[in-house]
C-alpha cells in the first residue's frame, strides 16, 4: 500500500501523541513514590519536603511501591506518644535527616509515579471533597451566588478540575459541595475556609476593597507583576514581589480626599497605606509626598515569600502573589463560611473502573473487528478500521496530556462516543467506496461530505455543554457535570474529521482500487 500525504500526517500526529503521553524520558523509568501533598505546619515541611518531590529511600531502604513505604514506616507507626525516631529521607531532589514522631505518617501523602503524563480527575485519581455552610441560612439564589464567587476565585487562582455542587441536608439546609482532583484536604481547606476580605486603609479610613467595584484591573504578567529581588535570611532565602492594580474613579477620588488631609514628612506622607486580609495587617506602603491630594488610579502592591533555597523562595513568592491577586480580582466571599465536613477521596474505585474499562474496550475492539470482517469479508479493511480507531484514541489522549486536561468518567464517556462516531464514519467511507455507480474519487468525496455534515451538527450540539457559552446563559447548568464529556468528544470528532478520516479515505480508495 502506498503511504499518501494524508496517511503520513496521521502517522506523524500519532507519534507526537505518544511523545505527549509518555514524555521523554518516560516517567515510568523513575523509581520511588511521588509526594502529593505535605502538611505545611509539619516539621518535615520545614525540613524541605515539598509536593511533587520523589521519595526514593527511607533509612537506606529502597522505596519502589506503597508496600515498600509502609514497611519502611512500620517502626514509626508503632511509636508511642511523644516518642521520636531518626529518619533519613532520600528524595530525588534532596536528602532530609531529622527526628520525627508518628504524626509524620499523616503529614505526607504519596502516590506511585504515573506511567504517563495523562492527568485523571477526581473519579479516577482521588482528591478532596468538602461540604461548606454559610453563617446564615441560604436560599437557592444565595447559594448560587456563593458558588459563583467561589468558582470565580478558584478559577482565577488557576486550579483545574474543580467541581461545585449543591447539597440539601435532611434538615432542609443548603450547603455548597466542592471537589478538587489530586488535592489534599489541607489544601482544600486553605483555599475555601478563608473569607478573603481585602481592604486598603490609610489610618482608619478605607481607600478601596477587593473586587471589581473598586479595582478595575489587576496586573498578572510582564512588568505589571514580577519578583523584584531575592536575598538571604536566617534559615534560607526570601523574595519580594510587586504587582500593579488600577482603581476605579471613585476609589481614586477617596485616595485623593484622604491623602489631602495628611501632612508631609520628608519624601512621604505622615501615614502609610495599610493592606488587610480578613482584618489582619499583611503589609504597609509609604505614600510619596507627590501623591498628596492626587487622584491616583494606579497602585503597586508588594509582598514576599521565603524558602530554604532561592528557587523555593521564588515559588513561594509567586504563590503568595497569586493568592493576593485572586482576592483582589474576586473580592471577598459573600458569606462567612464553615467547613462541615472535609475528607480525602480514595482512587481505589477509579483504579478498578479503569481496569474494567480497558477490558471492555478490548472486547469491543474484537467485536467490531469480527462484525466488520463478516460484513466486508476483507481482513485488510477490518485491520485498517481498527488501527485508525485506535489512533484516534491515542490522539485524544495525547491532546489531553498536552493541554493538561483532567480525564474523569464523563471524559472517558466522551472518548467512547468519539470512537463510536469514528467507526460510523469509516463504515460510511467503506460503503461508499464499494458503490460502482460513480468513480472512486466521487464516492469518497460523497462520503467525506456526509462525515463533515455529521461532524458539524455534533460540534454545534457539544459547544453549549463545554460552558463556553455560559456567559450567555447557555449550557451553564450542564457544563459542570458534562464538560469533560463535551471536551473529549469535540477533540475526538475534530481530530477525526481533520486527520484520521481523510487518511482512512485514502486507505479505502487503495483497497478498492486493488480489487
Amino acid at each position: 500500500m502506498k503511504i499518501t500525504f494524508r496517511i503520513w500526517i496521521l502517522i506523524a500526529v500519532v507519534l507526537l501523541s505518544l511523545i505527549s503521553i509518555f514524555s521523554l524520558p518516560p516517567q515510568a523509568l523513575e523509581k520511588g513514590l511521588q509526594v502529593i501533598s505535605v502538611n505545611q505546619n509539619s516539621s518535615v515541611f520545614q525540613d524541605g519536603l515539598r509536593e511533587g518531590m520523589t521519595i526514593q529511600a527511607i533509612n537506606g531502604q529502597e522505596i519502589t511501591s506503597m508496600e515498600d513505604y509502609a514497611a519502611a514506616m512500620s517502626e514509626v507507626a508503632n511509636l508511642e506518644e511523644n516518642q521520636t525516631i531518626k529518619l533519613t529521607i532520600q528524595a530525588k531532589e534532596t536528602e532530609i535527616i531529622n527526628l520525627y514522631d508518628k504524626t509524620i505518617i499523616d503529614d505526607i501523602s504519596l502516590e506511585e509515579i504515573p506511567l504517563t503524563r495523562i492527568k485523571t480527575g477526581l473519579d479516577l485519581r482521588g482528591g478532596a471533597r468538602a461540604f461548606v455552610k454559610a453563617d446564615i441560612t441560604l436560599d437557592d439564589a444565595q447559594l448560587n451566588d456563593l458558588i459563583a464567587v467561589s468558582e470565580q476565585r478558584l478559577n482565577a487562582y488557576g486550579l483545574s478540575d474543580v467541581k461545585f455542587f449543591k447539597v440539601r441536608t435532611s434538615s432542609d439546609e443548603n450547603l455548597m459541595g466542592i471537589e478538587i482532583a489530586g488535592s489534599s484536604p489541607e489544601d482544600l481547606e486553605e483555599l475555601i475556609a478563608k473569607q478573603g476580605h481585602f481592604e486598603a486603609k490609610i489610618g482608619n479610613d478605607t481607600v478601596f476593597i477587593g473586587g471589581e467595584e473598586d479595582i478595575t484591573h489587576v496586573g498578572r504578567t510582564g512588568q505589571d507583576a514580577m519578583i523584584t529581588e531575592c536575598f538571604a535570611v536566617q534559615g534560607g532565602e526570601a523574595c519580594n514581589f510587586q504587582f500593579t492594580i488600577f482603581l476605579s474613579e471613585a476609589a481614586a477620588q477617596r485616595h485623593a480626599d484622604i491623602t489631602d488631609k495628611l501632612s508631609i514628612n520628608g519624601s512621604y506622607l505622615s501615614k502609610k497605606l495599610d493592606f488587610f486580609i480578613d482584618d489582619k495587617l499583611t503589609s504597609s506602603l509609604n505614600i510619596g509626598s507627590s501623591l498628596k491630594g492626587s487622584v491616583a488610579t494606579q497602585i503597586s502592591i508588594s509582598g514576599s515569600g521565603s524558602g530554604t533555597t532561592r528557587n523555593e523562595a521564588i515559588e513561594s513568592a509567586k504563590t503568595e502573589m497569586k493568592k493576593l491577586q485572586t482576592i483582589l480580582i474576586t473580592g471577598s466571599l459573600p458569606f462567612k463560611l464553615e467547613i462541615v465536613k472535609i475528607d480525602r477521596i480514595s482512587p481505589n474505585l477509579g483504579e478498578q473502573f479503569t481496569k474494567q474499562l480497558l477490558l471492555a474496550g478490548l472486547f469491543a475492539i474484537i467485536a467490531v473487528s469480527i462484525v466488520v470482517f463478516i460484513r466486508y469479508r476483507k481482513i485488510k479493511a477490518s485491520l485498517a478500521l481498527v488501527t485508525v480507531s485506535l489512533s484516534e484514541v491515542l490522539i485524544i489522549l495525547g491532546t489531553a496530556s498536552l493541554i493538561s486536561w483532567n480525564l474523569d468518567l464523563p471524559s472517558i464517556a466522551g472518548i467512547i462516543a468519539a470512537i463510536g462516531t469514528g467507526i460510523d464514519s469509516q463504515l460510511i467511507i467503506l460503503d461508499e467506496a464499494r458503490d460502482k455507480d460513480e468513480s472512486i474519487v466521487q464516492r469518497i468525496k460523497k462520503a467525506l461530505f456526509i462525515i463533515v455534515t455529521a461532524f458539524t451538527t455534533t460540534f454545534v450540539a457539544m459547544i453549549p455543554l463545554t460552558g463556553f457559552l455560559g456567559f450567555m446563559g447557555i449550557g451553564a447548568a450542564s457544563a459542570g457535570l458534562l464538560k469533560g464529556f463535551a471536551v473529549t468528544t469535540l477533540i475526538g470528532i475534530t481530530t477525526g474529521v481533520l486527520i484520521s478520516r481523510p487518511a482512512f479515505a485514502d486507505i479505502a480508495r487503495q483497497l478498492e482500487a486493488n480489487n
